[in-house]
């Protein structure tokens, strides 16, 4: 599943809703689209355990009972995990940063740390990638708020005796052009020379809003949670039309628009 594309995980949904027979409301003129809105999608090649989305339903449902129907409607490998309903702000206003982990086989992690520590040095770390627009140089540093090194038991690989590994986790911000932890992994070989021999396992670990003291990434959905509101009105007629949100921060499982 996570050489599946934001496309062919959106076509998915789609299906998925006419399958639960989730009254989720279109648009208007002469070609209506579902209202779905999708925040930071995941990079194709990438797995993620916290992607977020917002559907806008004709009609009042519970929360829990769309979380049910999308979830068995939706194909294996992807799963609905949590369903809100909308109290806060829009989703793309919490999403400040991601965290992810890159497993590196066949790096030790030494090396690693040291790359990461030249390239944190750094005042700034260009990369080149090719966009729609062509090809762009952007720099990268500014955009990684943190950047550790760890590994596996004496540095090996799960279930292998001789292939050494470490791990890279880092946060990095939400900033245009987005900066992908491909783009840091460039921006490592640049700095110092780090060539992992093999393709690196990507997964998104968490996104949410960014304390920029600590580096930590928070629950996004905490707004939306009936304990963050003490009074809950009933709304107009005109409120009928109910925002929800699906995804939840660093679940056991992939969620819907997931690539595991």
């Amino acid at each position: 599943m996570r050489f599946a594309s934001h496309r062919d995980i959106a076509r998915a949904l789609e299906r998925a809703l006419r399958r639960a027979e989730i009254p989720v409301a279109f648009s208007a003129g002469f070609s209506p689209h579902p209202k779905v809105s999708y925040t930071g999608a995941a990079p194709t090649g990438v797995a993620s355990e916290a992607e977020y989305l917002e559907l806008t339903l004709a009609e009042a449902r519970d929360p829990e009972r769309v979380r049910t129907g999308l979830d068995e409607a939706m194909p294996h490998g992807i799963d609905v995990v949590e369903v809100l309903e909308a109290r806060g702000p829009g989703l793309a206003d919490r999403l400040q940063a991601s965290e992810w982990s890159v497993e590196l086989a066949g790096v030790d992690p030494e090396t690693a740390a040291a790359a990461s520590r030249a390239y944190l040095a750094a005042d700034g770390v260009e990369v080149e990638r090719m966009t729609k627009k062509g090809r762009r140089r952007f720099d990268t540093r500014p955009a990684v708020v943190r950047l550790d090194v760890g590994s596996g038991p004496d540095g090996r690989a799960p279930g292998e005796d001789h292939t050494t590994y470490a791990i890279l986790r880092m946060v990095v911000r939400h900033v245009t052009p987005a900066v992908r932890p491909d783009d840091v992994l460039n921006g490592l070989r640049l700095v110092a020379d780090l060539a992992p021999p093999s393709s690196p396992l990507m997964t998104r670990l968490a996104q949410g809003p960014l304390d920029e003291t600590t580096g930590a990434i928070a629950d996004p959905l905490t707004p939306d949670r009936p304990a963050a509101h003490t009074t809950v009105g009933t709304g107009s007629e005109d409120d009928r039309a109910h925002d929800r949100r699906v995804g939840a921060p660093r679940p056991p499982a992939p969620v819907a628009g997931a690539r595991p």
